[in-house]
Formats: C-alpha cells, structure tokens, sequence
C-alpha cells in the first residue's frame, strides 16, 4: 500500500460517524474479560521443565536470543523472506490462541475474544496491546478495530540494533493478530501496521479489518497463510462452508496419521519416535514385539503397525491371550474340523484363517502355556498349520505382531519362556514409554477421550478448570492411557451439562493427587504453588495466611469469614452468583450474611 492509501486510511478510522464509538485509550488492563481466567490457565511444572497454557506447551525465551533469531533470518534469507516466515509464524501463533480464548467465551462473544487475544499476546511477553476502539458487525461483514502496541519486542530489538528505518517491522505481531481473530470469527481478517517505532513514531498502531474490507489485500495476505500443520478452529457460521474443504484424514493438530488415519494420538517426542520405528516396519512382513506397561495403547499401536502397512485393506484380528482358557487355545487359533471331539459339530475357522492376508495381534503373549507356545512356534518356522482333528495342512499368510507387559527375558531364564520363540517374536521390538514420561500427549488424549465420552453417554460440557487441568498434569498415571480413559468417562457422566470439570469429577477426596511441583501465576504475577501446592486453599497458596492471622490475636472466625466473602465478592466484580460458586456456597446463603451484616453495620 503506497503512502497516500496509508494515510487515508489512518483518517478515515477516526471518524466516529462512519466507525461508531470511539473509545480513546481504553486500557486494556480495565477491560474484560479478567486477566485471571488466563494467568491460571498458565502452568509452571519445574520439574519436568514444562511451561503449559491450557492444553499448549510453552517456552520462556531471552528477548535478546529472539533478537538474534530474526537477524540472523534477515541476513540468510533477506527482508522478504524473513517478513513472511516471522509472519507466517505468527499467524499460527495466533490461530492456536485463539483455541484457548474460544474454549473460554464461544464463537458469538466477539469482543470478549479480541480482548482475550490482546491480553494472551501481553502474556507471551510479544507486546501490550493497548485498543482504540474496536467497530464489529460479523454478520454484516464489516470490521474495524485500532489499537496501540506498547513495547514491542520486535519494534525495540529492531531500533537497538539499526536505528530507525523507513519499513515497519512487527512482523509477528501483524501475523499473530491476523490469525487470532480470523480464527475467532470465521472470516479472513487482514491487520497492517500503520505506525511503528521502527519508523520513529512514538508507539506501533495496527488497524484490523475483515480483508475484502481493505482495497489492496493481497498485498499483504500471501503472509497470512497458517503453516500446514495449523488447521483452523471451526466456528458455527462457517464448519459447513469449510466442511467440503477439510481433508478427509485431518488429524486436528493433535494426532500423527499413518498412511490410512492414525488410530494413535499424541505429540511428544516419545511418542513420535515409538511412530516413527512403527513407520519403519509397517510396510514389511516383520514381526513385531510390544513392550510396555499394561495400558500404554500397545494394541493401538498394534492397529496402527496394521493401518501403516500394505495389509491394511486386509483384516486386522485382534486375541487376547490371557482371557482364552488353555483348553481352547488351540481350536481358536487354528481352527477345528468337525467330529474333533465332542460337541464340534461343524468346522470352523480359526483367528489365524480369519486373519488371511492381515494382521494377527496377539496380546499378552507372555501368558502363553509351554504347550502353546510349541505350536505358535511351528506356524512361525514353517507358515503352516492345522485345524485340530485335521492332517491337512493350511498355509498362513498373516503378519504377527505380539504385545507384552513382562519381561520376557526374565521369562526365559526363569524357564517359563522357550528361548526360540522369544528369538522368532523380537525380530523387531517397540518399547511404548508410559504416559508419565509422555505427558506433552496429555492435552490431545484429554481432548479426544473427553470428545468420545461426551458423544457416547450425550452429555455437554465446557473444558475443564484450571486446578482440574494441573491435577491431571501432576499425576503419575500408574494405569496409564486405561487409568486417563476411566477417569474422563467418570468426569464427563458426574459433570452437569455445560460446566466444566472439576477436580472432584475427576477424583474421589482420597485419591486426589496433591500438588508435585506444579506452580501458577497469582494475580500479583509470581509463582505460587509448588511442593506444599493445596488446591483447596482460597488464596492459591499453602494455608499459610490462616496462621499469620491468628499471629495478630486480634482476628474472630466471623472477622475472617467477612474478609473472606468480601475478597470473593470484589475477585467476582460484585456479583454476588459468582463470589458464592467460588467459595462453594449457595447464593442465598451468601445473600444471609451480607444481610446480616449490613442490618449490624446500620445499627452501629
């Protein structure tokens, strides 16, 4: 856009006739929605060394480090390329915010989610955004929204480094306001930087209009492209627009598809390099060993060697070797011919026939008798078998693939294992790590299992809080993804519609997990929490506050409740409903004690 466009655009946004209200620096930190229903949704886990907003794993950077970054893009990849990478980048950015800020308020709470954005981006420490005034008719297509960024990363590390220049440079900042609220509402929204300190003006100001509203577009939209990975959050008005434009194997982000849809999800790097050994064997006729805990998902993992490979058009029958009693085992697996003894009245197949051409998955293989481990053995050396009361033999063209959770090893020293079937079965082993060592993967089974039970018990409900959020980050998970699916499907069924889940859906009182080195942020901005974390302290922190009143020996049990609803009632902005939620009491419970108080207050 050349200087004259610029410049009437810029006049044009301070008419208040054409734009509405203007609202001349409304402070952002005055505005809704609360700063606390994001600062607790910020989660510090130092032990693990993981930083979490939501369901999204953060990272704590130098400013300068950043600086360097985006120098050294420039001098590789030239101004160009380096603007539309940093932008790019920010754009998804903002299109993964967004997710958390439509969780929080829904699609129709326009406002509320440009705010969100603004107070999410301050969070990221990118820059404080600072809104002007902010003209939306989503349903008539028109957008116009002026804001101020005060100390922008990008803007002052650009002015350390080169003075001023003639270009503005918040690159990331345009890109990530770009996709937050085109993921909000629906609609390609384009934002441009008008003024910027790196051009010498006193503070960055952007301008964010729906981008059929700007004359030139596309001079600026070939950088609002999310990175492939990035799908857009569907919002009512437009699922069906997009509906024809979804792949049909999108994963959401979340979850890593084999080449037929995954049947795992995950993220962490311990999951992607259990998928990335499972890629490497799929397309072969290997034997594959699964190792883990009992679980972990190894028969998923099972499914998804199946799925990944060229039998995957073929069936994939799944045995449980543990729940098949000794006697049967023989005739289940291998089939039986009629007259084989009493009571076989027909022939039938066995798993392996069934198999023909797919995948034969074999759980708990290590419960396998001597006796069944012989004949399982003879199919693998030969690919032949027999149904039982049968001479013929039956070619088996099937892929094997075992699970375990015992050490098989020791089986075989223990001489509970035969040694040439352990050698014919670890042809190629996977260990699948536990959930506590892969608890990146927390936020996408959480989102997917929750998802699952909803639909299968028709119950609605709204995320989960934030003290919900951290029990679950915190917990050791010595049942693994079994334990995850059994505590959801119980949250979701005691949950009344449309809340969200609490600590105590998830978890009975004597099994709530007490707090391991998860930390938050407090209203004041520090860290609180820790290894003494009590979820159920009112201020957030140990208890402590309660010793320290009673070290005055001038504070009352009613002194300290009336400071204590007072405090609720100020943290809920007057409204007595919410001041009462919090601290777990009725309204009109609520609504006695302040009765009381003022009828006492009156007389006095």
């Amino acid at each position: 856009m050349n200087a004259k466009k610029r410049s009437a655009h810029t006049h044009a946004s301070r008419d208040p006739q054409k734009f509405g209200h203007w609202d001349d620096g409304l402070d952002l930190t005055e505005a809704r929605p609360e700063l606390k229903n994001l600062t607790e949704r910020l989660h510090f886990d130092l032990k693990e060394g993981m930083i979490w907003l939501g369901t999204q794993r953060m990272l704590l950077l130098q400013k300068e480090w950043f600086a360097d970054l985006r120098e050294e893009l420039c001098t590789l990849l030239g101004h160009q390329q380096a603007r539309g990478l940093l932008t790019r980048l920010g754009y998804a950015a903002g299109c993964r915010d967004a997710t958390v800020a439509l969780d929080l308020y829904g699609p129709n709470a326009s406002r509320d989610l440009i705010f969100t954005g603004g107070r999410l981006h301050a969070l990221h420490g990118m820059v404080a955004p600072m809104p002007l005034m902010i003209d939306i008719d989503p349903n008539g297509g028109h957008l116009h929204a002026e804001f101020i960024w005060k100390n922008s990363i990008e803007g002052q590390s650009h002015v350390d480094r080169h003075s001023i220049g003639t270009d503005s440079v918040c690159w990331m900042e345009v890109g990530y306001a770009s996709g937050f609220i085109t993921t909000c509402l629906g609609t390609p929204v384009l934002v441009r930087e008008i003024e910027c300190r790196a051009r010498g003006h006193a503070c960055c100001r952007g301008i964010a209009r729906f981008a059929h509203e700007w004359e030139d577009a596309e001079e600026d939209m070939k950088f609002m492209t999310a990175l492939p990975r990035i799908a857009p959050r569907e919002t009512p008005a437009t699922s069906a627009r997009h509906e024809e434009e979804r792949p049909a194997d999108a994963t959401g982000g979340y979850g890593q598809a084999g080449t037929r849809g995954s049947s795992v999800i995950g993220r962490s790097a311990a999951f992607n390099a259990v998928l990335h050994q499972v890629n490497q064997v799929a397309d072969t006729n290997a034997t594959v060993l699964l190792l883990g805990e009992s679980g972990v998902g190894k028969s998923a993992f099972a499914r998804e060697v199946h799925l990944s490979s060229r039998r995957a058009d073929f069936p994939f029958i799944e045995v449980n070797c543990a729940a098949m009693p000794e006697s049967l085992l023989e005739s289940e697996l291998f089939g039986v011919e009629k007259g084989a003894y009493t009571g076989a009245s027909a022939s039938r197949p066995g798993r392996f026939e069934a198999a023909e051409g797919g995948t034969l998955f074999l759980d708990e293989i290590g419960t396998l008798s001597l006796s069944a481990q012989g004949k399982l053995l003879r199919v693998l050396q030969s690919g032949e078998f027999e149904r039982l009361g049968s001479s013929r033999s039956l070619r088996a063209n099937v892929r094997l693939v075992t699970a375990t959770n015992e050490d098989l090893e020791g089986a075989v020293k223990a001489g509970r294992f035969r040694l040439d079937l352990y050698y014919r079965l670890n042809v190629f082993p996977i260990h699948v790590p536990p959930l506590r060592e892969r608890k990146e993967d927390l936020p996408a089974l959480i989102s997917h299992f929750t998802a699952i039970y909803e639909q299968r018990h028709t119950r609605q409900v709204a995320g989960l809080t934030p003290r919900a959020y951290r029990a679950l980050l915190v917990h050791d998970w010595p049942g693994n993804i079994r334990e995850l699916e059994n505590i959801l499907e119980r949250a979701v069924i005691l949950c009344p519609k449309g809340e969200p889940i609490d600590i105590s859906h998830l978890f009975s009182s004597n099994h709530s997990p007490k707090g391991k080195g998860l930390q938050w942020l407090s209203e004041l901005g520090t860290l609180i929490g820790g290894e003494n974390d009590n979820e159920q302290s009112t201020n957030g922190q140990d208890g402590n506050w309660a010793k320290e009143a009673l070290e005055g020996q001038s504070e009352t049990l009613d002194g300290m409740e009336r400071r204590l609803i007072e405090a609720a009632i100020e943290a809920a902005d007057n409204n007595v409903a919410r001041a009462a939620k919090r601290l777990g009491v009725t309204r009109a419970r609520l609504d006695y004690r302040l009765k009381k108080w003022r009828e006492e207050d009156s007389r006095l």
